[in-house]
């Protein structure tokens, strides 16, 4: 919990946390494999069904992704798009959208992105100053 000044009076309209990590064994963005970055979505999928309580959510996978799926995540601010000129030049793009996608719960506060410029994104949102 963060100590300080922080108390409901204070307006603060929402906190949002960004943290990307990797998996150990798994080669970085520019350089993971075709075969590396579907063996990781395939790991997060099994790890997210694990999920429960506040964090049990859905997985959605950018290939073969509905239309009416995608404007919603466009419409909620939670899609990744390619096109990224710097991630292109990287490599990072490869084999776009193959082994990508988004997880998010139910209440759209906790959301993991595969496989974007990171293995993983993971994201904490809350509405005001109490984060969790």
């Amino acid at each position: 919990k963060i100590q300080g000044n922080i108390e409901r009076g204070v307006p603060v309209q929402s906190v949002r946390i960004r943290v990307g990590r990797s998996i150990d064994g798994f080669g970085l963005s520019p350089g993971i494999t075709q075969n590396q970055r579907n063996t990781v979505e395939s790991l997060m999928k099994n790890a997210f069904k694990k999920l429960t309580g506040d964090l049990e959510g859905k997985y959605y996978p950018l290939t073969g992704m509905d239309d009416n799926v995608r404007q919603q995540l466009v419409e909620d601010h939670f899609l990744f798009m390619s096109g990224d000129p710097n991630l292109q030049v990287t490599g990072m793009e490869r084999d776009w959208p193959e082994g990508r996608g988004i997880f998010h719960n139910a209440a759209k506060t906790f959301l993991v992105w595969v496989n974007e410029e990171d293995q993983l994104k993971v994201i904490s949102m809350e509405m005001g100053g109490d984060v969790r």
